[in-house]
C-alpha cells in the first residue's frame, strides 16, 4: 500500500511542473525538469532495499523546487534589465529607442517613447512601443505610462 501511495505522489509530483508550465517562463520550466530529473537520480543511488523509492520520490521533489528556483532567478534577471531600459526611457527624449539585452539568455527588447501628454488629473504620462525577443520569437506591446505623485510610474494602459 506504501509503495502504490509512493508511485502516486511521484507521478503527481512529476505532472505537476508541466501543468505550471503555463505560468511560469521557459528557464523556470526546463529547471523544474532537470532538477526533478537529477533529484530523482540521486535519491534513487541514496535510498536502498524499500526506502529507494521514497529517496527517489523526495529527490523529485527536492530538485524540482530547488531547478525552478534557479531557472526563476535566471528569468528575473531578463525582467531587471528590461527594467532598467523602462526606467531610463520615462525621461529619454520622445522618439529615442532605448535598448536592453541579457548576454546570458540571449533575450533582447527596445522601449521607445512615442508621445507624452498629460492626463485628465494633470499626471505627466508617456505611450510606448514596446518590442521583446524572447527564444527567437519577436512581440510587440503598446501602451501608456504615467507619473505618480511620488514620482514613481505606473502603467495604465
Amino acid at each position: 500500500m506504501i509503495r502504490k501511495s509512493l508511485l502516486a505522489t511521484l507521478a503527481l509530483t512529476l505532472l505537476l511542473p508541466a501543468c505550471q508550465a503555463q505560468n511560469m517562463g521557459t528557464k523556470e520550466g526546463v529547471g523544474t525538469l532537470g532538477g526533478a530529473a537529477v533529484g530523482g537520480l540521486l535519491g534513487s543511488t541514496v535510498g536502498k532495499g524499500s526506502g529507494r523509492l521514497a529517496a527517489t520520490a523526495a529527490g523529485v521533489v527536492l530538485g524540482g523546487w530547488l531547478g525552478n528556483e534557479i531557472g526563476a532567478s535566471l528569468d528575473k534577471a531578463d525582467r531587471s534589465y528590461m527594467n532598467n531600459a523602462t526606467s531610463r526611457a520615462y525621461t529619454a527624449p520622445v522618439g529615442q529607442q532605448i535598448t536592453w539585452n541579457n548576454p546570458q539568455s540571449g533575450n533582447a527588447g527596445t522601449i521607445t517613447p512615442v508621445r507624452d501628454g498629460y492626463a485628465n488629473d494633470g499626471a505627466y504620462c508617456r505611450e510606448f512601443q514596446q518590442s521583446i525577443s524572447v527564444g527567437g520569437q519577436q512581440k510587440q506591446a503598446y501602451g501608456r505610462a504615467c507619473q505618480q505623485q511620488d514620482g514613481s510610474w505606473k502603467i495604465v494602459q
